[in-house]
């Protein structure tokens, strides 16, 4: 079986550089966009398992990649994960509106995240 893919979206080079290690360690595929715009040219280009997406970021939103995700129907089972730094009850819930399969709040727990991607590509 290949290995699944995942699409990492985060224009903060740390994060990026620290959870691309670690799933390339896990034996995923990783795909990175550095940005809203380079997301959505990846998800229209190649299917992804998951797709770990931080909220805040410049031009495109994060919100609108998830909705964009979610009107393809060649892509209902990639799985969406919020990664931000608005943990606060209305921001969860406009993500889970938007069909986000989980938002976890910075700062989180990598190992806990590596087991929560584990668990949702089952």
């Amino acid at each position: 079986m290949d290995s699944p893919q995942i699409l990492l979206v985060d224009d903060e080079p740390n994060i990026v550089m620290s959870l691309e290690f670690l799933l390339r360690k896990k034996g995923y595929h990783v795909s990175i966009a550095r940005n809203g715009k380079e997301a959505l040219e990846a998800i229209d280009q190649m299917p992804f398992a998951v797709i770990l997406l931080d909220v805040t970021m410049p031009d495109v939103d994060s919100y609108q990649v998830c909705r964009h995700v979610r009107q393809r129907s060649d892509r209902l089972t990639t799985k969406v994960v919020f990664l931000s730094a608005h943990g606060e009850e209305a921001d969860i819930q406009k993500g889970y509106e938007l069909g986000a399969d989980l938002y976890i709040a910075k700062p989180f727990s990598t190992r806990q995240l590596m087991e929560q991607v584990r668990a949702l590509i089952g």
